[in-house]
């Protein structure tokens, strides 16, 4: 079934920018600022929100976050598309999610990211869209 593929493809996209995105934050300094007086700066000073923390320490937690919800996400779809086809089918919500997360990661990578992810995620997107349309055809 085209549709099982298409959910698969994009799930697995997704699960493979959050996992880059993981190995990016804990284990590269990519996402460290050019200036290294930005970063001197992020990791001596604290959110208005609490002094529980510090802008860095919450920098790196967020990227964290947004690499495990992007994980989480595949680590669902990929086994409910593979085994539960039918499901997701027969289930408006579970068949619309996948579209609906990745048009939110899409806005969110025009306004915000750059061009890697922007078009990993349009991709995926695509594909949650063409598999929504083909299950209700």
């Amino acid at each position: 079934m085209i549709s099982q593929i298409l959910f698969i493809i994009g799930a697995s996209i997704f699960g493979i920018l959050g996992f880059l995105h993981l190995i990016f934050t804990f284990f590269t300094n990519n996402f460290n600022p050019y200036n290294s007086a930005v970063t001197k700066a992020m990791k001596s000073s604290s959110p208005l929100l609490t002094k529980e923390t510090t802008i860095w320490r919450a920098w790196v937690g967020f990227n964290a976050s947004h690499s495990l919800g992007m994980l989480f996400f595949s680590a669902i779809y990929i086994p409910l598309a593979l085994s539960h086809m039918q499901f997701i089918a027969n289930n408006s919500w579970f068949a619309v999610l996948p579209s609906i997360v990745g048009i939110s990661y899409l806005l969110l990578a025009k306004n915000y990211w750059f061009k890697i992810p922007f078009f990993g995620i349009l991709l995926s997107t695509v594909c949650f869209l063409g598999a929504f349309v083909l299950i209700n055809i």
